[in-house]
């Protein structure tokens, strides 16, 4: 009976939780001392926060105040796509933007441990014809579209939500954004193409900043519109779709004007940093998504991809840090997509990927010919010793074809018996005797560089490059971090007032 009121006050057609250990894990101790020292109640409502370039999911929980506070920053250890919002199925991208998670989105019975699904696309997303389905937030460490966490993180996340539906919450709201929305962030990306976007949901990203309340989001004319109200001589509510035209609303007027203060002291700093030069970051030339700095340590030749890495420390020293939760063996951290950057100009890579192993390849490929030249370079010395010319001039210009040709089967045939026939048979070739062939000797080692640029067109360099990222990773934890905390499998005493019955009541 118990089943069937829950299933009747959810749109899914997922088992009962009450059958689910996983699902019923009790909020570990930790958690429940935070939410002492910081005035909150188990079953307050919760708001979670999303950014990309720092691979990090903020939990925040409502306090007895009413507002909302950070209870626990989480690093995620995978998300997939670019900096950007989803457009279409199978496009790989995370979603950006502003969704609502209700009980019915929660599953138990994942096939990464434990989800819930982001409600992507919304109403937003549909009015501009945007395509996508099962967006998630999972455990297991693997993303094509998602966020992914450890299944230890993954758990307490998922504990949170169902305590707070307990408390009556009808749904808590998911706020994805690229980065965190200050002005220094939007300064470094100020040339992307999706700004306008992110302008955009930086209003309701400044108008929890200031009000520290869940943002109520309306959707018009195919955008955002965030904490709108009647206007005072309105008899109803205004109904918003996001494919009509604008009701008429308002903004409170204590809210609108925090607002427009934040806004104007971000604009400023803004413009500061733009006239300061401010560098901007480069676009993605097709590496996959990113992974926060402690994963990326973690893993033999990980990364963090389109994420920030190790500021003021290396990932060598995060290597010696514990791992928030178990990494699973088949991780796949970020790296360049072959296929795009095959395309993309290869420069345009390194900076991105800010891996130290393809910028040394480079510089050792570069240095080769130069070795090639002074390898085979004996008439050269032999020039130089005659007074002929110098063998390590670099020639300004192309040389003729016909030197080129001509060096070649010297370089191959030289191999005489004796040292004084290879004494004439230079001779014979440098100096016959004439000016014309003193200068012919003097061009003799242009050929020679010149003969060693030949080698660098063929010089698989970005490719070899990119494959030196693409090896297959090791199945392994650093030094068995995290696997203190693994709770994969663990079956804890499931409480009498479950999920599925304490829902139901609620309901």
């Amino acid at each position: 009976m118990t089943a069937g009121v829950l299933l009747a006050g959810c749109d899914t057609d997922q088992v009962s939780l009450a059958t689910n250990a996983k699902a019923n894990q009790p909020v570990p101790p930790k958690l429940l001392a935070a939410m002492v020292e910081k005035n909150m109640d188990l079953q307050s409502p919760i708001l979670v926060r999303l950014f990309k370039q720092e691979a990090e999911l903020e939990v925040w929980k409502q306090t007895r105040n009413g507002q909302f506070a950070l209870l626990k920053t989480y690093p995620i250890c995978r998300w997939s796509g670019d900096l950007g919002p989803k457009v279409r199925e199978g496009d790989r991208q995370a979603p950006e933007g502003f969704y609502s998670i209700n009980p019915g989105q929660m599953n138990p019975q994942s096939a990464y441990y434990l989800s819930f699904n982001t409600g992507y696309p919304n109403a937003f997303d549909k009015a501009l014809g945007r395509t996508g389905s099962q967006l998630m937030v999972h455990g297991d460490c693997s993303s094509r579209g998602c966020y992914a966490m450890t299944d230890e993180q993954i758990a307490e996340i998922y504990s949170l939500g169902r305590e707070s539906f307990f408390g009556g919450q009808k749904a808590f709201q998911l706020q994805a954004y690229p980065f965190k929305m200050t002005p220094v962030n939007m300064a470094k990306h100020r040339n992307n193409p999706n700004m306008a976007f992110w302008k955009m949901i930086k209003e309701g990203y400044d108008h929890f900043e200031v009000t520290r309340q869940e943002p109520r989001v309306d959707f018009c004319e195919k955008k955002y519109v965030f904490d709108a109200t009647k206007p005072a001589d309105a008899k109803r509510d205004p109904v918003f779709d996001a494919s009509a035209k604008c009701p008429a609303y308002v903004i409170p007027e204590d809210v609108a004007s925090a607002v427009r203060e934040k806004q104007a002291k971000d604009e400023a700093e803004y413009a500061r940093l733009v006239a300061k030069g401010t560098p901007m970051a480069r676009m993605n030339t097709g590496i996959d998504g990113g992974m926060n700095k402690i994963f990326a340590a973690k893993i033999p030749e990980g990364s963090t991809g389109l994420s920030e890495g190790a500021e003021g420390t290396t990932l060598q020293m995060l290597a010696m840090a514990k791992a928030p939760g178990t990494i699973p063996g088949h991780v796949n951290p970020p790296k360049p997509n072959l296929d795009a950057a095959a395309v993309a100009p290869a420069p345009q890579e390194e900076p991105v990927v800010a891996v130290s192993a393809p910028t040394t390849n480079t510089r050792v490929a570069a240095a080769q010919p130069a070795e090639k030249s002074q390898g085979g370079g004996f008439f050269s010395n032999l020039g130089r010793k005659m007074g002929l010319g110098t063998a390590d001039t670099t020639a300004t210009t192309t040389p003729p074809p016909q030197a080129t040709a001509s060096v070649a089967p010297a370089t191959t045939s030289a191999t005489p018996p004796t040292a004084a026939s290879r004494l004439k048979a230079a001779v014979t070739r440098f100096v016959p005797g004439h000016d014309k062939s003193k200068d012919a000797a003097k061009d003799a080692p242009k050929p020679t560089v010149a003969a060693a640029k030949p080698a660098e067109p063929p010089k698989p360099q970005p490719d070899t490059r990119l494959a030196q990222t693409r090896p297959a990773l090791k199945p392994s934890v650093s030094d068995g971090a995290g696997e203190a905390t693994q709770i994969m499998g663990a079956a804890p005493v499931v409480q009498s007032n479950s999920f599925d019955s304490r829902f139901g009541a609620v309901k």
